[in-house]
């Protein structure tokens, strides 16, 4: 298929195939498992809840997601995980045969293949900026998002963090490059309440020895360590969403 008849959306799956070919969503949980452990803190995820794992990868979040909310009083709690990726899906299956609780589906955040009003809380990790529309992902969202249910988006690359923005150019997909107050409007535009947002460091030790091929140098990854992601953070109002005249799944 040539390169410029391609959506957006079949750009982002022949990339991240190739990443997943790389061994590169394995390396993932490497790069953001301090910062993910400490947005998952916030989440006050409790067994028999329903959780969305949005740009899921290989599963790794979506693993520890599962754990965290996997049996209570209320039910058994689910965890989807959903990527863009096929090859992703397939890797974050073969890893995850012995959660009962898990469900990976390969689908884009323009188009999220599950029903309305059903999602308890949504997790997004470093994946949020690829999305090509993200006005449309916003309001799929909220459309699969429980009533008073809560979001939580994850991105390291944002302008707030000028040291993200040294690998832009090395990235092979466009990207969105917004400010943290940016991205605050965007989520109160698509009728999200209670929204705020914090910093996350990366507390994970840099070895001196560690080669970078994202920075100019290591102090500059020690730096963008520092400042830390961004974590987005928002609620559904009370409102449900009417189901569609029409099967989306």
């Amino acid at each position: 298929m040539a390169e410029e008849k391609q959506t957006s959306d079949q750009r982002l799956q022949l990339e991240f195939n190739r990443w997943a070919q790389r061994g590169e969503g394995s390396k993932m949980e490497n790069h953001h498992l301090d910062i993910t452990e400490k947005t998952m803190r916030r989440m006050n995820l409790r067994p028999g809840e329903r959780v969305l794992d949005l740009g899921c990868g290989s599963g790794w979040a979506t693993r520890l997601l599962a754990r965290m909310v996997s049996e209570g009083p209320k039910g058994f709690g689910q965890v989807v995980g959903v990527d863009i990726s096929d090859e992703m899906i397939r890797e974050a299956r073969a890893g995850s045969k012995e959660f009962d609780n898990v469900m990976f589906v390969t689908g884009s955040a323009t188009q999220i293949p599950w029903e309305e009003n059903f999602f308890d809380k949504v997790l997004s990790v470093e994946s949020f900026y690829y999305y090509p529309d993200q006005e449309r992902a916003l309001a799929e969202l909220f459309r699969v998002m429980a009533p008073h249910g809560r979001l939580f988006i994850l991105i390291n690359l944002y302008k707030d963090n000028p040291y993200s923005l040294q690998w832009v150019p090395k990235l092979k997909v466009p990207v969105h490059v917004r400010s943290a107050a940016e991205y605050a409007e965007m989520l109160k535009q698509h009728a999200f309440e209670n929204v705020e947002y914090a910093m996350i460091p990366d507390d994970t030790p840099t070895p001196e020895n560690y080669r970078t091929t994202s920075f100019h140098s290591l102090d500059d990854l020690k730096a963008f360590k520092r400042v830390g992601a961004l974590l987005l953070m928002a609620s559904k109002p009370d409102i449900r969403n009417p189901a569609p005249g029409y099967t989306i799944y």
